[in-house]
């Protein structure tokens, strides 16, 4: 999959094959229309584009809200939708003169200048062009004189997959990641680099890799304990070698998976000030100071609690250790 981060960059296809949408999470509903997208390129004899904005629209709309967070960063929805098999990925800087183009001018500039569309799947509750008033009516149009195909995802179809990005979100900030896993299809998982912290963890026994995240619209989920894998890599990339919002993902032959638990809180038993993100890796003594690492994560296992002090936080773990490996026993035996 090729990606471009300016329509400009684009060069103009003979047979695109296209859809729209900021598709955060690339959920079960969002993979329908993807894989219908890149059969009907394969069955044309085209190539499959998908047309995403960043930042999210919202936030440049209402840039005084800073509620929503995202279920993926970008670099983590292009590394999705290059396994479901897309041939281009155009991320488009959404800024205000772009949302201030007038549906003409949208479909024009766009769909048919920029990117040669011959053939559009899009939602039936498809809105575009400034103060979203341009509709599947006017794509509709503009295709018989441009010479491009609509095709219209139905509004039973979008209905019956019952999923939604919003859904997601308010599973996530409950701290309900087996939903959320559902609705996605896949595990949802926090990519982040490992920082020093101040290694009280390792003196009761439960050693910790402190993670930053560096994308502040990536959604945290709810504070508690929970099970997770985590993925790291054998080799660390050299420093600076590539933009943040581009990082490849490193290959599957030079990862290596662990079992761990994860906690999300601002660890009240010790008076802490801030949201930490913290992960006890099982079986793992290695030094990953400043390595990325990927946690996914699969069970929520218990709400953030203030102990009396860290001999009974050190007991509770101990049970937090049993819960999630029994989890994993549990797991593997399915």
């Amino acid at each position: 999959m090729k990606i471009y981060h300016n329509l400009s960059d684009f060069q103009k296809l003979d047979n695109a094959v296209v859809t729209i949408g900021t598709f955060d999470g690339v959920h079960y509903g969002h993979q329908k229309i993807i894989k219908q997208l890149v059969a009907k390129a394969k069955a044309d004899k085209g190539e499959s584009v998908i047309l995403t904005f960043f930042p999210h629209p919202r936030m440049i709309i209402d840039p005084e809200n800073q509620d929503l967070k995202m279920i993926n960063t970008i670099n983590e929805k292009a590394e999705i939708l290059r396994s479901l098999g897309v041939d281009h990925l155009i991320i488009t800087p959404f800024t205000r003169d772009f949302s201030n183009q007038t549906p003409d001018e949208y479909i024009k500039n766009t769909l048919v200048e920029n990117i040669g569309t011959k053939h559009i799947i899009i939602g039936y509750d498809h809105r575009f062009g400034k103060d979203r008033s341009g509709n599947l009516t006017d794509l509709k149009a503009a295709g018989i004189h441009f010479g491009f195909t609509v095709e219209e995802i139905k509004e039973q179809d979008i209905h019956d997959v019952a999923v939604s990005s919003t859904k997601i979100r308010q599973a996530l900030l409950a701290g309900d990641v087996s939903l959320a896993a559902d609705y996605l299809g896949y595990p949802f998982s926090i990519f982040g680099r490992v920082i020093k912290g101040d290694k009280i963890g390792r003196t009761i026994g439960f050693p910790t890799a402190n993670l930053f995240v560096e994308e502040t619209y990536k959604l945290i989920p709810g504070d508690g304990i929970y099970a997770v894998t985590v993925e790291i890599s054998e080799e660390f990339e050299e420093e600076g070698s590539v933009d943040s919002e581009c990082r490849p993902r490193t290959s599957d032959s030079r990862l290596r998976t662990f079992k761990g638990m994860a906690y999300i809180g601002q660890r009240p038993t010790i008076n802490g000030m801030t949201r930490n993100i913290e992960v006890n890796i099982f079986d793992f003594d290695q030094e990953i100071y400043g390595q990325d690492i990927k946690m996914n994560f699969l069970k929520f296992l218990r709400h953030d609690v203030k102990f009396t002090g860290l001999e009974a936080l050190t007991l509770q773990l101990h049970q937090d250790k049993e819960a999630t490996l029994a989890f994993f026993a549990s797991s593997a035996s399915i």
